[in-house]
């Protein structure tokens, strides 16, 4: 993975042709992929400039996104300018304010800033979806699998990958057939991606692996958070609020289904922070263990569940899930 913070060699060249010629870049925290962000300063002016190079990144889908988003009545960044062949992409500087640090030093907003984000999804949920690939089952299933592929391996435990790969597929039936009205769902919908603007609105980050699918899966990112500690009572009270409108039986149905999309997505998140640590040595990641086993197995307690429940009890032990990270890393 890409950790040099030096600007692109071709940055220069690519700023100088549009207009920002005399600005200067400094480095800013990217995300767990090849992408690398610097912020562009020149005199008043503010920008920042995405690194995506090819072939590991296609800045592409961000600008396809971005351009929906703001079209539907959404803050996404503006695109300025971009080099597809370079992967360089000029866009809004969104500023500084996270809404996972806000509330780390705000708490008493915790309760507004939730429920904007809510009403943010509910708003997504009514305009049309974007012309995107289907969240559907093959995609569920290989991020799911990502468990078997790296968790597994890292404890050298010796599991039924066909079984589990049979449940899920029993277990995502009702909600695959529930995406007849799919949304446009952004994947990483959470405290770290969204901006807290100037305007009162929120800014929209790190959408450009989008897809269309459930309602669920993204109040799920936001509200089972994989990076910020949400209560249970928090979760259940914005829920109910996202909820409010329909009937007991619909939402009912959409509980199940938020419980499947929680347990898939905790489900392939750890197979994620255990690849980022295992292939990249990233061993931050490993910090959020103990919260994504807490929010994976509150998740599997849903009676919609009970299959998948059986198989992390036949496959993967309590105690092998919450070994200290330590123990971890000397299995790895």
């Amino acid at each position: 993975m890409a950790t040099d913070m030096k600007p692109p060699a071709k940055a220069a060249e690519f700023l100088k042709q549009y207009g920002w010629g005399d600005a200067q870049l400094s480095p800013v925290v990217g995300d767990a992929g090849f992408r690398r962000y610097f912020r562009v300063r020149d005199g008043d002016r503010r920008a920042m400039l995405m690194d995506a190079p090819p072939p590991h990144e296609d800045p592409r889908p961000f600008i396809t996104i971005a351009e929906y988003l703001r079209n539907s009545g959404f803050s996404a960044p503006e695109i300025f300018a971009h080099d597809l062949d370079q992967g360089l992409v000029l866009l809004e500087d969104f500023g500084d304010q996270r809404m996972r640090e806000h509330l780390d030093y705000h708490p008493e907003d915790e309760d507004a800033i939730y429920r904007q984000a809510v009403d943010l999804l509910q708003e997504l949920h009514q305009v049309p979806a974007a012309s995107l690939a289907a969240y559907d089952q093959a995609q569920y299933l290989r991020e799911a699998n990502l468990l078997t592929e790296w968790y597994c391996p890292a404890h050298q435990l010796e599991v039924d990958t066909e079984g589990f790969e049979t449940i899920w597929r029993e277990i995502l039936a009702p909600v695959l057939a529930a995406q007849e009205r799919s949304v446009t769902v952004m994947r990483d919908y959470h405290a770290e991606n969204i901006m807290l603007l100037e305007d009162g609105r929120f800014g929209l980050l790190d959408f450009q692996d989008a897809l269309v699918g459930h309602p669920a899966y993204d109040l799920v990112s936001i509200l089972q958070d994989a990076r910020r500690d949400v209560s249970d009572e928090l979760e259940e009270k914005m829920l109910a609020y996202y909820l409010a409108d329909r009937s007991a039986e619909a939402a009912a149905k959409f509980r199940a289904h938020y419980a499947i999309l929680g347990a898939q997505r905790n489900t392939k998140i750890i197979g994620i922070f255990t690849r980022l640590f295992v292939r990249d040595g990233k061993q931050r990641y490993l910090d959020f263990m103990p919260r994504m086993w807490r929010l994976l197995e509150k998740d599997l307690q849903h009676p919609a569940l009970q299959p998948m429940t059986q198989w992390f009890d036949q496959n993967i032990p309590d105690d092998v899930r919450h070994k200290p990270i330590p123990l971890l890393k000397k299995v790895i």
